[in-house]
């Protein structure tokens, strides 16, 4: 049997802990208190309710709005669909931007619970005589705290280029459409082949990745996204707007200027490197090696169609760009600019007729052969 003196020890300690829980409640009220709700428009809604509105194609009869700075806070990342009406030029966007349909679901929303821009645009929008309008309040924050991909801009993408970070592109769009034109730099992984291609992807899973698409109807971009946040992707966004937006913003690229070689159908190593390094969108790199070759190293935004199935593949090769076949030592890549060249009189093949190295993370060496 237990004695007095331990029961009585026991009773006093659990005296004790009967306080703990009131006073963690306590701790955290003062930060639920901290949000100064005045000024806060009156129809205010949730992570749940703003989360049924926010899809790629865009949902009809809804607009969301992104009430915070461009270049600061909504390039870098906002709600996929969303426009961006900053605060402080609301009277002159808001009349260009804003629907016709003074009935229409209109979502404000800006950078959390103490911002107070999305609350007052509604207010503005209602003056306007717009009368379905609602401030999603956790705003950017709560839906990326929610485990949510965010969206990036064309701006953005474009500024990551010009400082030359390391952003990954990827252009999610099947091989043949991406051969036609892609934005510089990014490479393909085509959302149906995504699992086979995932080794594209960089070693250290902290990269900021970016998937485009076809534009706001095309959902390959945001199904990919989602596939890289499931291997362990933590830095993961969509650009929704995609290749046909990054054209009208910055135009397509300019027509590659090859060198001719010495022998028939040849280009220099020279002019291949210097496409690849400005312009690697203005060409279509074909690797003819086998596909277990491929998979080792490739060169960055190449497609893959092995020797072998040149013959029964060559429907599927893109014209209106130049197409240069590559491989190790030039002999395959000789063979398929022969077959291409009698079977296909509306293609421009050329061929790399030099030994080629190529690396797990795209990049490639070129050593010309002695003659």
């Amino acid at each position: 049997m237990r004695s007095k003196q331990s029961i009585l020890t026991a009773v006093l300690f659990a005296a004790l802990l009967v306080p703990i829980a009131p006073a963690v409640q306590a701790a955290d009220a003062p930060a639920a208190a901290a949000v100064d709700k005045e000024g806060w428009y009156k129809n205010i809604v949730d992570f749940d309710f703003v989360k049924q509105y926010v899809d790629i194609p865009p949902k009809p009869g809804v607009m969301l709005i992104d009430a915070r700075p461009a270049a600061r806070k909504f390039d870098p990342g906002h709600l996929a669909g969303s426009i961006n009406i900053p605060d402080l030029k609301f009277d002159e966007l808001a009349p260009k931007l804003l629907p016709q349909d003074k009935s229409m679901l209109l979502i404000f929303y800006c950078e959390g619970e103490k911002c107070m821009l999305s609350h007052k645009e509604a207010f503005k929008a209602e003056k306007l005589g717009y009368t379905n309008i609602k401030v999603y309040a956790g705003g950017f924050p709560d839906w990326v705290a929610k485990g949510m991909t965010p969206a990036v801009s064309g701006a953005w993408i474009k500024k990551q280029m010009d400082e030359k970070t390391n952003m990954v592109l990827v252009d999610s769009r099947p091989a043949r459409v991406f051969a036609q034109g892609a934005i510089p730099g990014a490479i393909n992984i085509p959302d149906s082949q995504f699992d086979k291609e995932a080794a594209k992807l960089p070693a250290d899973k902290a990269t900021p990745l970016v998937f485009y698409c076809g534009g706001l109807k095309c959902v390959l971009s945001g199904k990919s996204a989602e596939k890289a946040r499931a291997l362990g992707y933590s830095n993961v966004a969509t650009y929704p707007e995609g290749y046909p937006e990054w054209t009208q913003l910055y135009g397509s690229a300019p027509a590659a200027k090859l060198e001719a070689g010495k022998e028939k159908g040849t280009t220099t190593a020279a002019a291949f490197i210097q496409v690849m390094k400005e312009k690697p969108d203005s060409v279509v790199v074909v690797d003819v090696r086998d596909a277990k070759e491929f998979k080792a190293g490739a060169i960055t935004g190449s497609i893959n169609i092995p020797i072998d199935q040149m013959e029964k593949k060559m429907d599927t090769l893109p014209n209106g760009k130049p197409l240069i076949f590559v491989c190790g030592t030039g002999g395959r890549a000789g063979e398929a600019y022969d077959m291409v060249k009698l079977m296909r009189g509306d293609l421009e093949p050329w061929f790399i007729d030099a030994e080629i190295t190529f690396n797990a993370d795209g990049s490639f060496r070129i050593k010309e052969k002695a003659k």
